[in-house]
Parts: structure tokens; C-alpha cells; sequence
């Protein structure tokens, strides 16, 4: 009877093994958006308006295809009118 049990045993192994890797993978994305990412934000009273600090020039995204930024006048003139 114990070696049935042992071959149960020997069977959660991959779905451990899968589990496992997929929480590791999970998490360390999660530190990775936390640490490069500007528009993850931790603390939020240090920083009320955080979007005016994001570079609209560097990609945001995980992958970016062709992406090119020109600013828009009425915005930029908004934006200066508001400081």
C-alpha cells in the first residue's frame, strides 16, 4: 500500500515543478514593474500628480513597435498655462 502512495507522490512532482516556476515568474515580473516601471507607483502622497515625471520618450510598454512621440501644441500649451 505505500507504494501507491509513493507513485502519487512521484506524479505532483512536474505539478509542483510548474507551479513553482510559474509564482517565481510572477513575482520577479512584479519586482520588475515595481523597480523599472515609472508608472507603477508605490507611494502616491510623495507624488500627487506622478504622470507629469513619466518621459513620454521612453517606451512604456513590455514591447514596443515603431513607436514615435511628437508632443501636441494645445497640450503644451495647457500644460503651461496651468504652472
Amino acid at each position: 500500500c505505500q507504494l501507491f502512495s509513493l507513485s502519487y507522490v512521484f506524479q505532483l512532482i512536474p505539478l509542483v515543478g510548474v507551479l513553482s516556476s510559474a509564482a517565481v515568474g510572477a513575482l520577479a515580473f512584479s519586482v520588475y514593474s515595481l523597480v523599472s516601471k515609472s508608472d507603477v507607483i508605490i507611494n502616491k502622497s510623495g507624488n500627487p500628480e506622478p504622470w507629469e515625471t513619466v518621459d513620454p520618450s521612453k517606451p512604456q510598454k513590455l514591447l514596443t513597435v515603431h513607436q514615435k512621440w511628437k508632443p501636441i501644441e494645445e497640450l503644451e500649451n495647457v500644460r503651461k498655462l496651468m504652472k
